[in-house]
């Protein structure tokens, strides 16, 4: 599954691109930092991140688009930046027909390196490790949007099955509930 992960932002936005193979084998296919000037206007900063996202899709085609969930951040500026870098991005997936999935920073740095408080450090190295990379991925930004689409490539068969088995059981209850409404209509009261 070829993925595309993006750790937004208006300053930095990375971008990578992921091929997922049989288990865990995953092969880094690119890598770039999309930046954007702090003095330009915002309305134009997403436009130039939205278009090398656009660019990037329409380049690669990833049949996924993993985005990392801003949930919280102490200063307030820099999260609605990050929220809406992340919104252009998985509108531009959208129009493309392309599934967008959002991962919390916890989650991916559980995915690539065991615990999910692991820092900028130790993502970077592992996602260095995991990708037989010959050199870390800079700024962090890089290897951050490597471990999404990492992330992704190892979580989303999981996911999968598990949407699969909620719809069997949504379905079987449905089912169960009609046999009950029958059964209560057949009985002489």
């Amino acid at each position: 599954m070829r993925v595309m992960g993006v750790d937004p932002g208006l300053t930095r936005c990375g971008l990578s691109i992921v091929e997922g193979g049989i288990g865990r084998k995953v092969t880094a296919l690119a890598v770039d930092v999309v930046r954007t000037p702090p003095d330009m206007d915002l309305a134009h900063r997403l436009l130039l991140v939205a278009d090398a996202a656009e660019s990037w899709m329409d380049t690669h085609e990833p049949r996924a688009v993993a985005i990392e969930r801003v949930f919280a951040q102490h200063n307030v500026r820099t999260a609605m930046g990050t929220a809406q870098a992340g919104g252009v991005i998985a509108l531009a997936a959208a129009r493309r027909g392309i599934p967008v999935a959002f991962h919390t920073p916890s989650e991916v740095k559980a995915a690539v390196t065991g615990n999910g408080a692991a820092d900028k450090a130790q993502v970077t190295t592992m996602v260095t490790r995991i990708l037989g990379l010959q050199v870390a991925p800079k700024p962090a930004d890089a290897a951050d949007a490597l471990a999404l689409a990492i992330c992704h490539c190892w979580r989303a068969p999981l996911l999968e099955r598990m949407a699969k088995a909620e719809a069997l059981a949504a379905e079987a209850q449905r089912k169960y509930a009609e046999r009950l409404a029958e059964q209560r209509k057949a009985v002489p009261r």
